[in-house]
């Protein structure tokens, strides 16, 4: 027998347009809200407007007479069957976690939070009628300032006593990692350099662009929750732990979802309420949040103080690296937001060889919006602080700051290489991405410019900021997250079936909120199977058919959830093979498969996968003892993280008399391993370069000293459009990673992660001569001149560009650095 199929050409590193943009930028396809069941009710949230307060009493009477009002449901009515919503992450045996009703009983935490809630006949007569819900509260003081919180002035939680909930701590020399960074610090005191720097990460809010969604069916056998979730399989999980349901009776769909960016990684208070409604009223039930809901009580993510410690010898090779951390959890603690924190933990050190390292965090409860994952999520504020850290210590050894990254970071014939925090970086070439970067960006012609323009007073000035990072992602080895109380595994399940016309389906236990799973992930199959790209189907995000999964975040989907769909596909061949030896009237030892056909070695004859997979279906000719069936599964628990890294350049100019500040260019060199499709991977590129840039120039979730929060619409909160970014340059190189079969390193989070140093080193830099050394993040125009009026325009040696010390009010810092060494402060 003689194949007929043609040799399909190879997918992986293909261009490849998305097989699902199609349906998806055409709205051709079924969104959560798009739902319509029968004799389907709607919900709609009463939220309170108060950051802290006691509900004294809640008259629904008004509301239940409303048209079409099916009932109106308090705290108090479920209070017995809501439960609490679970975390996942409780990062030491001591955390303290408050009671996370649903529907609030007897107290509010944050302004938002649920009191009551409608059940009608539309979603119209249900947000009417929440307006006559009458809900008498008495106000009581609120924790508010991160800073103030630490010292228990007000409590977010008075039961718990107190507003810290956790402390954790990372120590080099008690890990063996590393030496005593307290000796570290000493000695540089005395003969080198210590910098003391104290930087903000301001609250963020996700913005994704579908707002949350849920409908419940509770009709049939199975109780069905369609939500617009990255996390169907976690939420089938909290839901049966929460509500005492078994799991093979919950049905969790995430259909299309439009965006997540760690704002859909929740299980969260509406979801138990759909459930509960449903069940409640025996009929399905859809709540949809609105925008102002979604920006006021989805969780928001970041807000920190960072206050650090730097040591360097005189010439600016570091020593050792302190960190101190608080972390905003807000009102409760989130899926995963209490060990958010701890991610960065592993990333301060960055790139940089630090002999001595040590990390402490103080996780605190405010009264306002709990926060959680964000694109990124631990390492964005890690990789801030580090690399705004490096250009501090190049001003005061008076080098380039590229001169002094290249001074300190790990060369690629040290890899692989064990860092200070412990973890193995396997590969990378930070030389070959500077060294690409750095032609593509034109710096020393941009240097040459920017000290024209210096020397000739401009009144618009340039600045060069740079961010050569590293991430870990492709969450990750299940045993190194038992070690850190995380409650979950970092595995994933993949299934290949073959279906008897030599078509493949995929299942992957990963859940698509528009990263392009289904493009790639053909890709994958395509070229390990031999089939055709068209040919493969992918299925995900539905618990009934990918029984199996943890979902998506982390940049995991395609280091984990790839690298299980490439073993599937690896036993689909296993398990072909001795049915192929056998039509081939061959030795299995005499067959090779090669691109999707097997041969008899030294002959012409052969047989493609999907003849195979069709003799099979058939089962007319197997030999005797093998199953007719090729389909396959495989779970894939990864051995490490993955270590993408890049170096990201930024050319800012700054108006000096309004504080305006314009992006002149933005050039970035990321290695993230082998690339399966560099389209998505652009677009991903792209996607995180805007979010990134976003916090360092306009985005902050604001609230006022009530606890309300101000920038609660898309007026307030600034989101970045086409016409506020420009066309960035970049490009790639390869350090395939060996702790996959493909290589990758992931992309997702990298550019939200790298590009926020870049453009606040950028803005500083072009005003650092002025005697400036940080400006708050968001760099408004108005921050970024009042911290030219502060400095009163000079205090700067005009030859090297080192900052005078300059106190800084928003901190309490003043920013001086200890060169004994090398002179006085």
């Amino acid at each position: 027998m003689t194949a007929t199929q043609e040799r399909p050409a190879a997918e992986i590193g293909r261009d490849r347009r998305r097989k699902e943009d199609q349906r998806l930028i055409t709205g051709r396809t079924r969104w959560t809200d798009n739902l319509t069941l029968p004799g389907m009710l709607h919900l709609a949230m009463v939220r309170s407007p108060f950051a802290h307060a006691t509900i004294t009493s809640i008259d629904t009477e008004a509301a239940k007479s409303a048209p079409d009002i099916v009932t109106v449901v308090t705290g108090a009515d479920v209070a017995d069957e809501q439960g609490s919503i679970p975390t996942a992450w409780n990062i030491t045996t001591e955390q303290k976690s408050p009671p996370h009703p649903a529907i609030a009983v007897d107290r509010v935490a944050f302004a938002g939070e649920i009191v009551a809630v409608v059940v009608a006949r539309s979603a119209a007569a249900a947000r009417d009628a929440a307006e006559l819900v009458n809900v008498d509260y008495e106000e009581l003081p609120a924790a508010l300032d991160l800073k103030q919180a630490a010292e228990d002035t007000v409590l977010a939680h008075p039961d718990l006593g107190t507003n810290r909930s956790a402390f954790w701590q990372f120590d080099s020399a008690d890990a063996g990692t590393g030496g005593s960074v307290d000796g570290a610090i000493e000695e540089a005191r005395a003969n080198g350099i210590v910098i003391e720097r104290e930087y903000r990460q301001q609250r963020l809010i996700p913005a994704f662009m579908e707002p949350r969604s849920f409908v419940c069916d509770p009709t049939g056998e199975q109780l069905v929750l369609w939500s617009s979730t990255q996390i169907p399989h976690i939420t089938r999980f909290f839901l049966a732990a929460v509500l005492g349901i078994s799991e093979s009776k919950i049905r969790v769909i995430a259909p299309d979802v439009g965006g997540g960016f760690g704002g859909k990684l929740q299980f969260v208070p509406e979801e138990i309420i759909a459930v509960l409604l449903a069940r409640r009223t025996g009929k399905s039930v859809k709540y949809t949040e609105t925008r102002s809901e979604s920006l006021m009580a989805a969780h928001h993510g970041r807000d920190q103080w960072q206050r650090l410690t730097l040591a360097a010898t005189s010439d600016g090779t570091v020593t050792g690296l302190k960190v101190d951390l608080l972390a905003d959890l807000g009102a409760y603690a989130g899926t995963v937001g209490g060990g958010v924190p701890i991610l960065g933990a592993f990333m301060f050190n960055a790139i940089y060889k630090f002999p001595a390292y040590q990390f402490n965090c103080t996780t605190l409860y405010t009264n306002k919006t709990l926060t959680d994952a964000y694109r990124g999520a631990g390492r964005p504020e890690a990789t801030y602080a580090i690399e705004r850290l490096m250009d501090e210590l190049a001003v005061e050894v008076g080098v380039d700051p590229m001169a002094i990254r290249e001074q300190n970071w790990i060369k690629h014939e040290e890899f692989p290489f064990t860092t200070v925090a412990g973890l193995e970086y396997d590969s990378g070439n930070y030389e070959a991405a500077t060294e690409k970067a750095m032609a593509m960006f034109g710096y020393d012609d941009l240097r040459a410019e920017q000290k024209r323009r210096r020397d000739a007073g401009d009144r618009v000035q340039l600045g060069l900021g740079i961010s050569t990072f590293t991430e870990m992602c492709g969450l990750a080895p299940s045993r190194v997250l038992g070690a850190l109380n995380y409650g979950a595994g970092g595995w994933e399940h993949a299934a290949i079936r073959m279906g008897g016309t030599g078509k493949v389906e995929v299942v992957t236990g990963v859940s698509a909120h528009g990263q392009g799973h289904e493009t790639a992930f053909s890709q994958i199959v395509a070229d390990r199977l031999g089939v055709p790209f068209e040919d493969v189907e992918v299925l995900h995000g539905d618990t009934q058919i990918a029984t199996k999964g943890y979902d998506t975040y982390g940049s995991r989907s395609l280091v984990v959830g790839g690298e299980a769909l490439v073993r599937a596909a690896d036993k689909v061949i296993e398990k072909a093979r001795p049915i192929a030896a056998h039509l081939l009237e061959a030795s299995v030892d005499d067959l090779e498969f090669t691109d999707g056909r097997f041969s008899v070695k030294g002959t012409d004859q052969g047989m493609a996968i999907g003849e195979i997979a069709t003799a099979v279906f058939a089962a007319h000719n197997l030999p005797d003892g093998i199953e007719p069936s090729l389909d396959s599964d495989a779970t894939f628990d990864p051995v490490s993280f993955s270590f993408p890294h890049g170096t990201h350049l930024c050319a800012m100019e700054v108006d000096t008399e309004t504080g305006a500040v314009t992006m002149r260019k933005y050039v970035c060199v990321d290695d993230i391993g082998n690339i399966i499709n560099p389209l998505i991977v652009a677009g991903q590129v792209h996607g995180g370069l805007v979010q990134g840039i976003a916090q360092a120039l306009w985005e902050e979730a604001v609230h006022d000293d009530s606890g309300t929060l101000v920038s609660g619409s898309f007026v307030d909160y600034l989101l970045p459009t086409s016409a506020d970014t420009i066309s960035f340059d970049i490009d790639h190189t390869t350090s395939p990673s060996t702790t996959n079969t493909l290589g990758t390193k992931g992309v997702g989070e990298a550019g939200c992660i790298a590009s926020t140093p870049a453009v606040v080193n950028a803005v500083v830099d072009a005003v650092r001569h002025l005697g400036i050394s940080d400006i708050q993040m968001p760099c408004t125009p108005e921050r970024v001149w009042k911290a030219i009026h502060d400095a009163g325009g000079g205090g700067a040696d005009p030859t090297t560009g080192a900052a005078a010390p300059h106190f800084d009010e928003s901190t309490g810092m003043d920013g001086t650095v200890d060169r004994t060494a090398g002179g006085a402060l």
